[in-house]
Formats: structure tokens, C-alpha cells, sequence
């Protein structure tokens, strides 16, 4: 199977950048009820990415436009590709104390300043962090136009669903196996019927 003309396009915006490290950041959950805030960082090396271990990032789209299936080949081909991958998991609690957008910065700085070795581009998905994270680009839809970015969507988004997997075996009445904490009809009436659980956020 050929890799696809969005894959293609992912990856030449990164290397028109220039750099041979180039990082993306990238979350899952911002929009959820429950469940943590998961953030990843993924550094591709472009001067060592051969045809053999490109290929799998042809593939790449942003992590809503892919099925539970394809997400999953995507992350073991990131895991395979990537030079680093860095992920943070944010619980429900320090979402409560310290607020969503703040903890989000806060987990992409930290990511980017643990890469090693330091990425000599950094793209992050919407968002400035402010003047102490690494010198970064904020990139609006970055998840449709980096490969770097996509790469750091996908293994935010399957990281996060798999929590979720693990929360609904710990809280079975809620389903979150099935819509993994965000908003639903079905979501909605389970909190209605049962309230909050201990994952949901306040």
C-alpha cells in the first residue's frame, strides 16, 4: 500500500523547516468530563529517517481522522520511527488544582526541554508556552499540517484511550471503554442517572 498524499504533505512541511530534529507536541482529553490530560512529545530525526523507516509516517493523519484501528498501527510505526517519544499523563486532580490549559503548557514545556538530544525545531499544536519552554513554533491545526505533530496526536490519543480502557474495568457503569470520557448522549445520562464518578473532572 502506498503511502497517502496527506502523509506526504505532513512530512515534506517538516522537512521544508530545514532542521534534521524537529519535535511536535501535541494532547488528547482537553475536551473530555473525565479521565487525565495526555500529552506527548515526538522527536523525528530527518537526517537518519531512511525509505524503509519513513514509509510507516506516510501514513500519518491527525489522530480524529483515523479509525481505533489505524491509530493503533500508527503508534507502533511512531514508536518505531521516532527518535524519542516523551508522554506526560495529567490526572483528573491536578486538572481540578492547576486548570486544563495551564497543565497543558505546563506538560509541553516540560516535554520539549526533556528531549534529548534537543530538537532543533520545535512545533507545538495551537498554542504559545510562554518564554520558558525551548524557542517553538505554535502551529494552528498543527495536527493537519506536521508530521511531527500528528506523530505526537496519535500516541497522546491511544496513550489516553487506553487509560480509559483501564478506568472502565475500575468504574464498569460509566462506559468509558466506549466514549472514553468525553461528551455523548449516552455520557450525559449516565451522569445524570449516577453522578461523577472519582475520575470526573469538577
Amino acid at each position: 500500500m502506498a503511502p497517502t498524499k496527506t502523509g506526504q504533505k505532513l512530512l515534506k512541511f517538516d522537512r521544508r523547516l530545514g532542521a534534521r530534529l524537529v519535535a511536535g507536541t501535541d494532547e488528547a482529553g482537553r475536551g473530555c468530563l473525565a479521565g487525565p490530560l495526555v500529552v506527548a512529545g515526538v522527536l523525528l530525526d530527518y537526517g537518519s529517517l531512511r525509505d524503509h523507516k519513513v514509509r510507516p509516517l506516510g501514513f500519518l493523519n491527525d489522530s480524529k481522522q483515523c479509525s481505533p484501528e489505524r491509530r493503533e498501527d500508527l503508534f507502533h510505526a511512531v514508536l518505531g520511527c521516532a527518535e524519542q517519544v516523551v508522554v506526560r499523563v495529567i490526572p483528573h486532580g491536578a486538572i481540578d488544582r492547576n486548570g486544563l490549559h495551564k497543565s497543558n503548557l505546563a506538560a509541553m514545556r516540560e516535554i520539549l526541554h526533556a528531549l534529548s538530544p534537543p530538537a532543533e525545531a520545535c512545533l507545538v499544536d495551537g498554542f504559545r508556552l510562554g518564554p520558558t519552554a525551548p524557542p517553538h513554533r505554535a502551529v494552528v491545526d498543527g495536527d493537519e499540517k506536521s508530521a511531527a505533530i500528528a506523530a505526537a496526536s496519535i500516541v497522546a490519543k491511544v496513550t489516553r484511550d487506553r487509560v480509559m480502557r483501564r478506568m472502565d474495568a475500575l468504574f464498569p457503569h460509566y462506559g468509558f471503554s466506549s466514549h472514553v470520557g468525553y461528551i455523548t448522549p449516552g455520557h450525559s445520562r449516565i451522569m445524570r442517572e449516577r453522578g461523577p464518578s472519582r475520575i470526573h473532572r469538577r
